[in-house]
Protein backbone atom coordinates (compact mmCIF):
# COMPACT_ATOMS: atom_id res chain seq x y z
CA UNK A 1 0.00 0.00 0.00
CA UNK A 2 1.41 3.05 -0.69
CA UNK A 3 2.11 5.91 1.88
CA UNK A 4 -0.13 8.49 0.70
CA UNK A 5 -3.29 5.52 0.58
CA UNK A 6 -2.76 4.63 4.62
CA UNK A 7 -5.70 4.31 6.34
CA UNK A 8 -5.76 4.61 9.93
CA UNK A 9 -8.92 4.21 11.31
CA UNK A 10 -11.10 1.07 9.80
CA UNK A 11 -14.85 1.50 11.24
CA UNK A 12 -16.75 -1.88 10.96
CA UNK A 13 -21.03 -1.52 11.85
CA UNK A 14 -22.39 -4.51 11.32
CA UNK A 15 -26.09 -4.56 10.09
CA UNK A 16 -28.65 -6.57 10.90
CA UNK A 17 -32.35 -4.95 9.69
CA UNK A 18 -31.99 -1.77 11.16
CA UNK A 19 -32.27 0.51 8.23
CA UNK A 20 -33.51 3.33 10.10
CA UNK A 21 -31.06 3.48 12.96
CA UNK A 22 -28.26 2.76 10.90
CA UNK A 23 -29.33 5.85 8.62
CA UNK A 24 -28.77 7.57 11.88
CA UNK A 25 -25.21 6.27 12.89
CA UNK A 26 -24.17 6.76 9.20
CA UNK A 27 -24.77 10.39 9.19
CA UNK A 28 -23.16 10.52 12.40
CA UNK A 29 -19.91 9.26 11.56
CA UNK A 30 -19.83 11.03 8.40
CA UNK A 31 -20.33 14.43 10.20
CA UNK A 32 -17.56 13.39 13.09
CA UNK A 33 -14.35 15.37 13.10
CA UNK A 34 -11.72 13.05 11.85
CA UNK A 35 -9.41 15.79 11.97
CA UNK A 36 -5.96 14.71 9.65
CA UNK A 37 -6.76 10.51 10.32
CA UNK A 38 -7.84 9.09 7.33
CA UNK A 39 -10.87 6.47 7.70
CA UNK A 40 -12.62 4.11 6.09
CA UNK A 41 -16.22 2.84 6.73
CA UNK A 42 -17.74 -0.11 5.97
CA UNK A 43 -20.90 -1.62 6.66
CA UNK A 44 -21.59 -5.77 7.15
CA UNK A 45 -24.96 -6.34 6.14
CA UNK A 46 -26.02 -9.82 8.09
CA UNK A 47 -28.17 -11.24 4.92
CA UNK A 48 -30.84 -8.55 6.16
CA UNK A 49 -34.56 -8.76 5.06
CA UNK A 50 -35.53 -5.00 5.61
CA UNK A 51 -34.17 -2.29 3.02
CA UNK A 52 -30.63 -1.72 4.38
CA UNK A 53 -28.35 -2.38 1.27
CA UNK A 54 -30.35 -0.33 -1.02
CA UNK A 55 -30.30 2.22 1.76
CA UNK A 56 -26.47 2.21 2.27
CA UNK A 57 -26.15 2.32 -1.66
CA UNK A 58 -28.24 5.13 -2.47
CA UNK A 59 -27.50 7.42 0.78
CA UNK A 60 -24.08 6.14 1.47
CA UNK A 61 -21.89 5.98 -1.30
CA UNK A 62 -18.64 6.49 0.52
CA UNK A 63 -19.31 3.26 3.02
CA UNK A 64 -17.71 -0.10 1.98
CA UNK A 65 -20.68 -2.03 1.80
CA UNK A 66 -20.17 -6.46 2.50
CA UNK A 67 -23.30 -8.25 1.95
CA UNK A 68 -23.21 -11.57 3.66
CA UNK A 69 -25.64 -14.40 2.02
CA UNK A 70 -26.63 -15.81 5.84
CA UNK A 71 -26.18 -13.98 9.23
CA UNK A 72 -23.31 -14.98 10.53
CA UNK A 73 -23.35 -13.44 13.97
CA UNK A 74 -21.38 -11.05 15.43
CA UNK A 75 -18.64 -12.74 15.27
CA UNK A 76 -18.61 -14.05 11.70
CA UNK A 77 -19.97 -10.58 10.27
CA UNK A 78 -17.33 -8.93 12.39
CA UNK A 79 -14.68 -11.39 10.66
CA UNK A 80 -16.15 -10.78 7.24
CA UNK A 81 -14.84 -6.98 7.57
CA UNK A 82 -11.59 -7.62 9.17
CA UNK A 83 -10.52 -9.56 5.85
CA UNK A 84 -10.81 -6.75 4.36
CA UNK A 85 -9.95 -3.86 6.52
CA UNK A 86 -7.07 -1.35 5.68
CA UNK A 87 -6.63 0.82 9.44
CA UNK A 88 -4.00 0.63 11.63
CA UNK A 89 -7.07 0.73 14.33
CA UNK A 90 -10.32 -0.52 13.81
CA UNK A 91 -13.60 0.70 15.65
CA UNK A 92 -16.31 -1.89 15.71
CA UNK A 93 -19.72 0.43 16.41
CA UNK A 94 -22.82 -1.25 16.56
CA UNK A 95 -25.94 0.64 14.23
CA UNK A 96 -28.39 1.08 16.78
CA UNK A 97 -25.62 3.89 18.27
CA UNK A 98 -25.49 7.81 17.25
CA UNK A 99 -21.39 9.25 18.03
CA UNK A 100 -20.62 12.45 18.65
CA UNK A 101 -18.47 15.11 16.67
CA UNK A 102 -15.53 14.88 18.12
CA UNK A 103 -15.64 11.13 18.82
CA UNK A 104 -13.10 9.37 16.72
CA UNK A 105 -10.88 12.14 16.87
CA UNK A 106 -10.95 12.15 20.02
CA UNK A 107 -10.32 8.34 20.89
CA UNK A 108 -7.92 8.18 18.35
CA UNK A 109 -5.74 11.01 20.07
CA UNK A 110 -5.71 8.70 23.19
CA UNK A 111 -5.11 6.00 22.13
CA UNK A 112 -2.00 7.52 19.58
CA UNK A 113 -0.65 9.10 23.24
CA UNK A 114 -0.15 5.54 24.65
CA UNK A 115 1.32 2.81 22.56
CA UNK A 116 0.36 0.28 26.02
CA UNK A 117 -3.43 0.71 25.23
CA UNK A 118 -5.03 -2.25 23.21
CA UNK A 119 -8.26 -1.20 23.58
CA UNK A 120 -10.94 1.34 24.34
CA UNK A 121 -14.54 2.08 25.07
CA UNK A 122 -16.65 5.41 25.97
CA UNK A 123 -18.62 6.21 28.24
CA UNK A 124 -21.84 5.35 26.43
CA UNK A 125 -25.06 7.30 27.04
CA UNK A 126 -28.49 5.15 26.77
CA UNK A 127 -31.74 7.02 24.59
CA UNK A 128 -32.94 7.50 28.63
CA UNK A 129 -30.21 9.46 29.30
CA UNK A 130 -28.41 7.00 31.66
CA UNK A 131 -25.22 5.82 31.10
CA UNK A 132 -25.31 2.12 29.55
CA UNK A 133 -23.44 -0.38 32.21
CA UNK A 134 -21.99 -2.35 29.89
CA UNK A 135 -19.70 0.00 28.58
CA UNK A 136 -17.77 -0.61 31.87
CA UNK A 137 -17.53 -4.02 33.06
CA UNK A 138 -15.37 -6.23 35.06
CA UNK A 139 -14.63 -10.05 34.25
CA UNK A 140 -17.92 -12.43 34.60
CA UNK A 141 -16.14 -14.93 37.66
CA UNK A 142 -18.26 -16.60 39.40
CA UNK A 143 -18.27 -14.50 42.30
CA UNK A 144 -19.54 -11.48 40.24
CA UNK A 145 -21.51 -12.80 37.99
CA UNK A 146 -22.91 -14.54 41.56
CA UNK A 147 -23.51 -11.28 43.20
CA UNK A 148 -25.13 -9.76 39.71
CA UNK A 149 -27.61 -12.05 39.56
CA UNK A 150 -28.73 -12.21 42.77
CA UNK A 151 -28.96 -8.51 42.83
CA UNK A 152 -26.36 -7.80 45.24
CA UNK A 153 -24.22 -5.12 43.05
CA UNK A 154 -27.76 -3.35 42.32
CA UNK A 155 -28.02 -3.21 46.01
CA UNK A 156 -24.34 -2.39 46.62
CA UNK A 157 -23.23 -0.89 43.00
CA UNK A 158 -19.95 0.86 44.79
CA UNK A 159 -18.85 -2.00 47.01
CA UNK A 160 -15.43 -3.96 45.84
CA UNK A 161 -16.59 -7.17 47.22
CA UNK A 162 -20.01 -7.32 45.70
CA UNK A 163 -20.00 -4.76 42.45
CA UNK A 164 -17.47 -6.51 40.53
CA UNK A 165 -18.58 -7.45 37.23
CA UNK A 166 -19.45 -3.48 36.92
CA UNK A 167 -17.17 -2.12 38.44
CA UNK A 168 -18.66 1.11 39.83
CA UNK A 169 -16.62 1.93 42.96
CA UNK A 170 -13.96 3.06 39.92
CA UNK A 171 -13.99 6.98 39.26
CA UNK A 172 -15.79 7.12 36.09
CA UNK A 173 -14.95 10.92 36.09
CA UNK A 174 -10.96 9.69 34.58
CA UNK A 175 -10.17 7.76 32.41
CA UNK A 176 -8.51 4.51 33.36
CA UNK A 177 -7.77 0.64 33.17
CA UNK A 178 -11.05 -1.71 33.53
CA UNK A 179 -11.57 -5.42 32.45
CA UNK A 180 -13.71 -5.01 29.60
CA UNK A 181 -16.06 -2.82 27.43
CA UNK A 182 -18.34 -3.70 24.94
CA UNK A 183 -18.35 -4.23 21.23
CA UNK A 184 -21.04 -1.18 20.69
CA UNK A 185 -17.87 1.17 21.10
CA UNK A 186 -14.46 -0.11 20.88
CA UNK A 187 -11.53 0.91 19.45
CA UNK A 188 -8.78 -1.67 18.72
CA UNK A 189 -5.47 -1.48 17.28
CA UNK A 190 -4.66 -3.72 14.76
CA UNK A 191 -1.34 -5.14 15.90
CA UNK A 192 -3.48 -6.25 18.89
CA UNK A 193 -5.81 -8.19 16.60
CA UNK A 194 -2.77 -9.67 14.56
CA UNK A 195 -1.27 -11.04 18.03
CA UNK A 196 -4.37 -11.93 20.16
CA UNK A 197 -6.40 -13.33 16.90
CA UNK A 198 -9.91 -12.16 15.43
CA UNK A 199 -13.48 -12.76 17.04
CA UNK A 200 -14.41 -15.77 17.80
CA UNK A 201 -17.16 -17.15 15.78
CA UNK A 202 -18.12 -20.27 18.48
CA UNK A 203 -20.29 -16.92 19.83
CA UNK A 204 -23.15 -15.94 17.47
CA UNK A 205 -24.81 -13.00 19.65
CA UNK A 206 -23.13 -11.98 23.29
CA UNK A 207 -20.41 -13.02 24.65
CA UNK A 208 -18.02 -12.81 21.85
CA UNK A 209 -16.84 -8.76 23.13
CA UNK A 210 -16.18 -10.19 26.82
CA UNK A 211 -13.50 -12.98 25.18
CA UNK A 212 -11.50 -10.65 23.02
CA UNK A 213 -11.11 -7.68 26.22
CA UNK A 214 -10.01 -10.83 27.95
CA UNK A 215 -7.30 -11.84 25.47
CA UNK A 216 -6.14 -8.52 25.26
CA UNK A 217 -5.60 -8.43 28.91
CA UNK A 218 -3.90 -11.65 28.67
CA UNK A 219 -1.74 -10.29 25.84
CA UNK A 220 -0.33 -7.90 28.30
CA UNK A 221 -2.35 -4.85 26.57
CA UNK A 222 -3.74 -1.88 28.46
CA UNK A 223 -7.77 -1.79 28.53
CA UNK A 224 -8.67 1.91 28.64
CA UNK A 225 -12.26 3.50 29.71
CA UNK A 226 -12.79 7.24 27.98
CA UNK A 227 -14.42 9.04 31.09
CA UNK A 228 -16.72 11.62 28.17
CA UNK A 229 -19.85 10.29 26.78
CA UNK A 230 -19.16 10.09 23.06
CA UNK A 231 -22.30 7.95 21.37
CA UNK A 232 -25.83 7.30 22.39
CA UNK A 233 -26.55 3.75 22.12
CA UNK A 234 -30.39 2.45 21.35
CA UNK A 235 -29.28 -0.93 22.62
CA UNK A 236 -30.89 -4.23 21.08
CA UNK A 237 -32.33 -3.06 17.98
CA UNK A 238 -31.08 -6.14 16.33
CA UNK A 239 -31.76 -9.01 18.95
CA UNK A 240 -35.03 -7.44 20.22
CA UNK A 241 -34.36 -8.37 23.67
CA UNK A 242 -34.34 -4.91 25.34
CA UNK A 243 -37.14 -3.31 26.71
CA UNK A 244 -35.22 -0.12 25.57
CA UNK A 245 -35.33 -0.35 21.67
CA UNK A 246 -38.38 -2.29 21.26
CA UNK A 247 -40.44 0.05 19.62
CA UNK A 248 -37.64 0.47 16.60
CA UNK A 249 -36.77 -3.10 16.34
CA UNK A 250 -37.70 -5.11 13.75
CA UNK A 251 -36.73 -8.67 15.33
CA UNK A 252 -38.92 -11.23 14.74
CA UNK A 253 -40.31 -13.74 17.56
CA UNK A 254 -37.69 -16.31 15.90
CA UNK A 255 -34.59 -14.08 16.06
CA UNK A 256 -35.23 -13.03 19.33
CA UNK A 257 -35.10 -17.03 20.72
CA UNK A 258 -32.40 -17.30 18.92
CA UNK A 259 -30.27 -14.59 20.36
CA UNK A 260 -32.17 -15.22 23.62
CA UNK A 261 -30.50 -18.98 23.10
CA UNK A 262 -27.17 -17.30 22.23
CA UNK A 263 -26.68 -15.12 24.91
CA UNK A 264 -27.37 -18.52 27.38
CA UNK A 265 -24.66 -20.42 24.86
CA UNK A 266 -22.56 -17.46 25.27
CA UNK A 267 -22.32 -17.51 29.20
CA UNK A 268 -21.21 -21.72 29.37
CA UNK A 269 -18.36 -20.84 26.49
CA UNK A 270 -16.75 -18.16 27.81
CA UNK A 271 -16.43 -19.98 30.92
CA UNK A 272 -15.64 -23.53 29.88
CA UNK A 273 -12.66 -21.43 27.52
CA UNK A 274 -11.09 -19.29 30.32
CA UNK A 275 -12.38 -20.33 34.35
CA UNK A 276 -12.78 -24.28 33.64
CA UNK A 277 -9.67 -25.42 34.93
CA UNK A 278 -9.17 -22.65 37.52
CA UNK A 279 -12.13 -23.70 39.76
CA UNK A 280 -12.53 -26.94 40.92
CA UNK A 281 -15.50 -29.41 39.84
CA UNK A 282 -18.12 -28.49 41.92
CA UNK A 283 -18.03 -24.23 41.14
CA UNK A 284 -17.93 -25.16 37.22
CA UNK A 285 -21.34 -27.82 38.24
CA UNK A 286 -23.09 -25.31 40.14
CA UNK A 287 -21.67 -22.04 37.52
CA UNK A 288 -23.32 -24.45 34.02
CA UNK A 289 -26.44 -25.27 36.58
CA UNK A 290 -27.23 -21.55 37.29
CA UNK A 291 -26.50 -20.89 33.59
CA UNK A 292 -29.04 -23.74 32.72
CA UNK A 293 -31.66 -22.52 35.06
CA UNK A 294 -31.42 -18.85 34.20
CA UNK A 295 -31.24 -19.73 30.32
CA UNK A 296 -34.43 -21.90 30.90
CA UNK A 297 -36.22 -18.81 32.38
CA UNK A 298 -35.35 -16.33 30.00
CA UNK A 299 -36.73 -18.38 27.45
CA UNK A 300 -39.69 -19.02 29.14
CA UNK A 301 -39.75 -15.48 29.14
CA UNK A 302 -39.45 -15.18 25.49
CA UNK A 303 -41.75 -17.42 24.72
CA UNK A 304 -44.43 -15.86 26.82
CA UNK A 305 -43.96 -12.66 25.04
CA UNK A 306 -45.29 -14.21 22.13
Amino acid sequence: MRKSERIDLSIIILNYNTSKLLRVCLRSVEGADKGSYRVETMVVDNASSDDSVLMVKKEFPWVRLIKSRRNLGFAGGNNLALKKSKGRYFLFLNSDTKIKPLALRKVLDFMEGDRQIGAVTAKTQLKSGGMDPDCHRGFPTPWASLCYFLGLEKLFPRSRLFGQYHQFYLNLKVPHEMDAGFGTFMMVRRRVIDRVGSWDERYFFYGEDLDLFYRIKKAGWKVMFYPEVLLTHYKGASSGLRGESRQVSLASREIRLKTAKASIKAMEIFYRKFYQNKYPWWITWLVIAGIKVRGGLRLLYHHARG
